[in-house]
């Protein structure tokens, strides 16, 4: 096996293992503490330092990755999220909602530590003219992490009605742990280090398209965050009066379709290796996009079945946002500078953090205040600044 497809496995496998815990933890917070009566906004205020620290690891581990090697930042992310985990192993009583947060604040960083690895890995083991293969590459593992991200959703539910929330967390950690030595021995060392030491000075983006680019992540992810992450799963639960095994049920399989796509983006695009994506391409398919939420919200309030109509709407919304997504993800890594890669995705990563949190917090208060419809309304607001942005970057 050639030694870059080798590590290439390597890094994905990485990338899958902590991507499953990732999103088994987040449904384990979120009906969890539910189940204890914590409010939607409360249940919102658990992820508040997990997408906030997600924002300052972007930027200081593209910084580090370019310093030290993208297979230490990677290492470095995997340990964090079984210190993460085991935190948690704490009776439930003593989980305080300062503690949940610390160990969401270590969580965030372990997560955008390992994305931020992968993604800027990728750049690094093909040539610079191969874009049409880093596009294919990029979507498979962008779409396999969301995918299994599905699964984990899924399986948050079913530990933590097979295990409870502590026996979860322990087998959790204890899986990691394995992944994480195994990682230790067989990725490669010194994989993206930068061939001069890069000053902190240079963590912010001084290109117009990037900034651009980073700017329209930030309105794509809040725009989906905004409904997805506690109105949807608190709606299905409270209103619709699913189970906590269903509710993991839909979310995974939203999920994992929304991997799938992503993975077969360059078919659906119609892209080739003579014919790589272009900002062109990107604000095509977010214009589609941005009217979904609107179309869902007047669906919701104007059916005799607003679930159905809520259902059927996720459905194509799954499809056109992980078209979207996976063009970002090649757009940013085709244009990063090779010598530092991981400076220039986690500056873009970094926004991404930043929508999510601004998605999170916005879900919480207006899911609270008004309901699952008006979640809506602001996610296709915020579809709008997509649109805007990307408009911009085609003209750089």
């Amino acid at each position: 096996m050639n030694a870059d497809v080798r590590q290439y496995l390597i890094v994905t496998g990485n990338y899958w293992a902590f991507t499953l815990t990732d999103g088994a933890l987040r449904m384990l917070i979120v009906l969890h503490f539910y189940q204890l009566g914590y409010s939607p906004l409360a249940i919102a205020s658990l992820f508040v330092f997990y997408e906030f620290f997600g924002i300052v690891t972007n930027l200081v581990g593209g910084w580090l990755g370019a310093r030290l090697g993208l297979n230490k930042t990677m290492n470095l992310g995997l340990l964090l999220q079984i210190v993460a985990l085991s935190m948690l192993l704490l009776p439930t009583a003593q989980l305080t909602v300062v503690w949940v947060m610390a160990a969401q604040a270590l969580s965030g960083i372990a997560k955008d530590l390992n994305k931020m690895s992968a993604k800027s890995a990728i750049k690094l083991l093909l040539p610079d003219e191969a874009q049409g293969a880093l596009y294919k590459w990029v979507a498979l593992l962008t779409g396999s992490k969301n995918a299994l991200k599905g699964v984990g959703f899924f399986l948050g539910g079913v530990l933590l009605a097979w295990l409870g929330f502590q026996g979860a967390m322990a087998a959790m950690a204890g899986s990691l742990l394995l992944v994480w030595v195994l990682s230790l021995v067989l990725l490669k060392q010194d994989l993206g280090k930068k061939s001069f030491k890069p000053k902190f000075t240079e963590l912010l983006s001084k290109s117009a398209s990037l900034n651009w680019l980073s700017a329209a992540r930030f309105c794509l992810f809040a725009s989906r965050d905004v409904w997805f992450v506690i109105a949807l799963p608190l709606y299905l639960a409270s209103i619709a009066g699913w189970s906590q095994s269903a509710v993991g049920a839909f979310l995974a399989s939203w999920v994992i379709a929304y991997g799938i796509v992503q993975a077969f983006t360059p078919k659906l695009t119609r892209s080739n290796k003579q014919a790589p994506p272009t900002a062109s391409t990107a604000l095509n398919w977010v214009l589609l996009l941005a009217l979904l939420p609107w179309l869902i919200g007047v669906a919701m309030l104007y059916s005799a079945q607003p679930l159905l109509a809520l259902l059927c709407g996720l459905l194509l919304y799954c499809v056109f946002f992980a078209i979207n997504s996976s063009l970002h993800s090649y757009l940013i890594v085709a244009s990063a500078n090779r010598d530092g890669v991981s400076l220039d995705v986690g500056f873009y990563y970094m926004a991404n953090a930043a929508g999510r949190l601004a998605g999170t917090l916005l879900s919480g208060w207006a899911y609270q205040s008004y309901g699952l419809v008006a979640c809506l309304w602001l996610s296709g607001l915020l579809l709008l600044g997509a649109v805007l942005c990307t408009w911009r970057l085609k003209l750089q």
